[in-house]
């Protein structure tokens, strides 16, 4: 016990404590009897004064008698004390000590000129015709309301300060012997309460060792017996919690080994901490060698360890699709990754989930290809019934009016129709695999300035003051041109296609850090919130008839959302009905390369 660190502090603490209590109470005392001796001292000279007041009054108002003088040394030898009369102008008239006749004149001596003040004066100096420190003690003399002189008396402070010295070193070994017993008595007190924490120490190691069954001693009635009470609840309720936490360990443990898509979880250093079956199935790796190991170890599939890496790093929830090569078909895994957050907020680790969607995709793949040959079927005779038209418009055989009128509505379903088609081919293209865009460096400002000089003529024609906003510096982006001013080119045609004449469309592009933003704001009728979630779908109209009116095919916003998808970026909508709408698409400084 008596290598206790934190006895030693205890008990220095406890020696600081008592030695400056003593340090201080011993200075105070010295100081009080010093200065109740010095007030002795000086009401003893003064009394002494006042016994030759007196005679001294009529000696001080004319010549002084030589009987005077011989008073004053008697007086001041049976006393001790050396007794000087001075007249009001300074002169010694009469010592005990010394020949009046050869003396200073005493006008200027500080406690002579507290008297002619105040009517008592006090000073304490070193006396060069003694040779040593003296109280002096000056009191007035009155003849009337006349001051006629002064009577001093002084006495040497040799004896004062022997007698000072005495009463401290008195008082420093009272100190001594007070500080010694407190300090002895402290040594057994702080092990009085250093023992019973000890013990608690000893038992939380134990119960940081997994040991809940030891028990402190509860015999004492104190503060500390308390805690020992209220240690043993806590050891008491820790085993139940621990119980608890392991029976729900376990079956959390079997619902994820019983889930059909794979977890993974890692911590904040990235190793593995959990891998279910199902995971370890997609992956091709062991759930029991995987635990302890870098993730990037485990697995050879890289995009698992940067998404897990990026749902640390960021904080936020992560979404990527991976595709898998196995013997004999293909995997096409979804990945969700979230952090994990600690009590306080913090994180303390990243799961992810993987989704087997092969077989959706496939379905997927297959609903593309068959709309993809659909549209190639199509536009065969779409091309030859415009070609008809065009013919027939020009026949004079038939009435001018019907015929144009006829034919024109079969040219306009033949361009709507055309117009399906090419949208069809361009989502289906987007969608392939085996159809990869085109990877160039340009300015985006000048893609955003030809579609916005290519629809300047339709917004004058409808009335709408179309403007564009873009950096005055180069705005440098690495992707496929022709895309991105689709991209442009479908947004601006939705804006103003629902904007009504008098309304204004913007076009503005932003940069800031690594990501480009490109947003199409309008004046037009806006979106409805429940139809905001799906006008991204194919063939999704919120008005039907107005779409069909204005010549919308309805696969517009879905080829946007797939040019910025295929650009590593995405796109977004905020609209307020009646107010208008504003689309904005973001794009990375650099697009994602295609997965492998």
């Amino acid at each position: 016990m008596l290598r206790s660190p934190f006895l030693w502090k205890l008990y220095a603490g406890y020696a600081v404590l008592i030695l400056t209590c003593c340090a201080i109470i011993g200075i105070l005392v010295g100081r009080k009897l010093g200065e109740e001796t010095r007030q002795q001292i000086r009401a003893s000279l003064e009394a002494r004064a006042v016994l030759l007041r007196k005679p001294a009054r009529v000696n001080l108002a004319g010549p002084p008698e030589p009987s005077f003088q011989a008073l004053v040394r008697a007086v001041g030898g049976e006393t001790g004390t050396r007794i000087t009369v001075i007249r009001a102008d300074g002169t010694v008239i009469a010592d005990s000590a010394e020949d009046p006749g050869g003396m200073d004149n005493h006008a200027d001596r500080p406690e002579v000129r507290a008297a002619h003040l105040e009517g008592t004066g006090e000073a304490t100096r070193f006396s060069n015709t003694l040779g040593r420190r003296m109280m002096y003690v000056a009191l007035a003399v009155r003849d009337g309301d006349r001051q006629v002189g002064t009577i001093r008396t002084a006495l040497p402070l040799l004896a004062l300060d022997r007698r000072l010295a005495h009463i401290r070193a008195t008082i420093a070994l009272a100190a001594a012997v007070s500080a010694l017993v407190a300090l002895v008595l402290g040594i057994l007190l702080t092990r009085h309460f250093i023992k019973p924490l000890s013990s608690m120490t000893l038992v939380a190691d134990a119960m940081s060792r997994g040991d809940y069954d030891r028990r402190l001693s509860t015999m004492r009635k104190d503060e500390i017996g308390r805690l020992a009470h209220a240690f043993n609840r806590m050891a008491q309720s820790c085993s139940e919690r621990t119980e608890t936490i392991a029976t729900d360990r376990n079956k959390f443990s079997a619902i994820l080994a019983g889930m059909a898509e794979g977890v993974v979880a890692v911590n904040p250093e990235e190793r593995v901490v959990h891998l279910n079956r199902a995971a370890g199935r997609l992956l091709g790796i062991s759930s029991e060698e995987s635990l302890g190991k870098p993730v990037w170890e485990v697995t050879r599939v890289r995009e698992v360890s940067e998404i897990l890496g990026q749902a640390l790093g960021e904080g936020r929830d992560t979404q990527r699709s991976l595709q898998l090569s196995a013997p004999g078909k293909e995997r096409i895994i979804e990945v969700h990754a979230s952090p994990l957050r600690d009590g306080q907020g913090r994180i303390s680790g990243a799961v992810a989930v993987l989704h087997d969607v092969s077989e959706l995709h496939r379905l997927e793949q297959v609903r593309s290809e068959f709309v993809a040959n659909a549209s190639h079927e199509l536009k065969t005779p779409i091309t030859a019934i415009r070609g008809l038209v065009e013919t027939l418009i020009e026949d004079g055989s038939l009435p001018a009016d019907k015929r144009t009128r006829f034919l024109q509505k079969i040219k306009d379903q033949s361009l709507r129709l055309s117009s399906i088609v090419t949208d069809l081919l361009a989502l289906s293209r987007l969608e392939s695999k085996e159809s990869e865009l085109a990877r160039e460096s340009f300015d985006l400002r000048q893609v955003l300035q030809g579609v916005v000089k290519q629809f300047r003529p339709t917004a004058e024609d409808r009335g709408i003051e179309l403007k564009i906003q873009v950096p005055a510096a180069a705005a440098p982006h690495l992707g496929d041109r022709e895309a991105l001013g689709q991209l442009v080119g479908n947004l601006l045609d939705n804006a103003l296609k629902y904007t009504p004449a008098g309304g204004e469309v913007w076009i503005r592009l932003r940069r800031q850090g690594g990501e480009t933003t490109i947003e199409v704001q309008d004046t037009g009728i806006g979106i409805e919130p429940q139809d905001q979630e799906r006008i991204f779908e194919r063939f999704y109209r919120v008005d039907k008839a107005r779409s069909r009116e204005l010549g919308g095919t309805g696969l517009g916003l879905s080829i946007v959302k797939h040019i910025a998808r295929a650009q590593g970026g995405y796109v977004t909508v905020d609209s307020v009905p009646g107010a208008g709408s504003t689309f904005r698409v973001f794009l990375p400084a650099r697009p994602p390369a295609d997965p492998a």
